[in-house]
């Protein structure tokens, strides 16, 4: 019997984790769960689950959740804040922490669990884009292993089952790229966030769909690749498979290459990183080959979805640039979403952050923080000399 904890747990990496459970329940206890701002469903989670320790992100709602889970009789902890959530991961009983929280607020309590030997189920990308190296090497003195949740990185992770001396040739980052990706530069200028949100293939949460459609999504998958693989940024290729069959693939020094395939259906990769090296049986819907009639390939063009170029550019250029580019982006994406810039102009507010913040080559952690905070202000003045 594994234990979790579930950082992020109302949200999409966190329900479908939960719904493996559902499945497994002589495998996997819920020990502990955080969330947010959805206090309702966490407390819904709490009735189901019960599990040891529930928290809420924002500390405002502390009083409505105990309020709440008194109600429903809950006997464990109730904790609220940045302090609390770094401390739940450390908790001894737990064993795998599935990191499912959005964006730059993932980073702190990954880094305490890493720090604490857990396994790390990771779904929050911004993790290993804003501090890589530094995440690598607590992983690597701690002896905490990194499973990755993505769909994309459970792909390459699995197709590199069995190849530990073999010489990677080439990561090819598959992308189903989103909603506009037959949509001229002159149609982006006037998308809105609905449109955005209305992703073809994945169920995603808000800020993830509407960097999916910017394809910035898949340039933070690239930095994470090169960190969770050990490969330089230019083996790793983008390849815009519109169907999201093939997950992704590795080619290897032979010119072989080997790829995962299966419907889009998030709970399979998680389900993997809760039971690897084992594969559970599960009902999860199957990609049925005879009814495929194509299976398609493109280049991603950077003309229209410069995001995916500008990743590229902070992974070369290293150092800081990384997390100027996720918190740039952090801001320019919740912009578009409120209505308060154009989608086109994220790019431009995300480039001119990046040229304009301060670097450092060699940062630590205190470094990465206040790098944020001076990347944040930045494209909130940006934003505003746009507007």
């Amino acid at each position: 019997m594994k234990r979790l904890a579930i950082l992020g747990s109302t949200g999409s990496i966190g329900t479908q984790t939960l719904d493996v459970v559902r499945r497994h329940p002589d495998l996997y206890e819920v020990y502990a769960i955080c969330a947010n701002r959805s206090v309702d469903l966490l407390v819904e989670q709490a009735r189901e689950f019960r599990p040891e320790v529930v928290c809420i992100a924002d500390e405002s709602l502390y009083e409505e959740l105990s309020r709440q889970l008194s109600a429903i009789s809950f006997q464990g902890k109730i904790w609220a804040g940045a302090d609390s959530i770094a401390d739940m991961v450390t908790m001894p009983s737990i064993d795998i922490v599935v990191a499912a929280m959005v964006g730059y607020a993932g980073l702190r309590p990954t880094i305490e669990a890493i720090r604490a030997g857990k396994t790390i189920a990771l779904a929050n990308k911004e993790t290993l884009v804003v501090a890589g190296e530094i995440i690598c090497e607590l992983a690597q003195k701690h002896h905490a292993p990194i499973l990755p949740v993505d769909s994309e990185h459970s792909a390459i992770f699995q197709s590199l089952v069995g190849e530990d001396r073999n010489e990677i040739e080439k990561i090819l980052l598959t992308a189903s790229g989103g909603p506009f990706r037959t949509y001229s530069l002159e149609q982006m200028r006037t998308v809105t966030a609905a449109d955005a949100l209305r992703h073809p293939n994945w169920e995603m949460g808000a800020k993830i769909t509407i960097d999916s459609a910017s394809m910035m999504n898949k340039g933070f998958e690239v930095i994470e690749a090169k960190w969770l693989f050990g490969v330089p940024v230019e083996k790793v290729e983008v390849v815009v498979h519109p169907q999201s069959i093939v997950h992704s693939a590795v080619q290897f020094a032979d010119g072989a290459i080997k790829a995962q395939l299966g419907a889009p259906d998030m709970r399979l990769p998680i389900q993997y990183a809760l039971s690897f090296p084992e594969r559970l049986a599960a009902d999860f819907p199957r990609a049925d080959l005879f009814a495929l009639k194509d299976l398609t390939f493109e280049r991603p063009d950077l003309e229209r979805f410069p995001n995916l170029g500008l990743a590229y550019e902070a992974m070369r250029r290293g150092g800081t640039v990384p997390c100027v580019l996720n918190a740039a982006n952090e801001v320019a994406n919740l912009a578009f979403r409120e209505g308060r810039c154009g989608f086109l102009q994220m790019s431009d507010i995300i480039s001119e952050t990046m040229n304009r913040a301060a670097f450092i080559q060699k940062p630590n952690y205190e470094d990465y923080v206040a790098c944020d905070a001076e990347a944040r202000r930045i494209a909130a003045e940006e934003l505003n000399r746009k507007s």
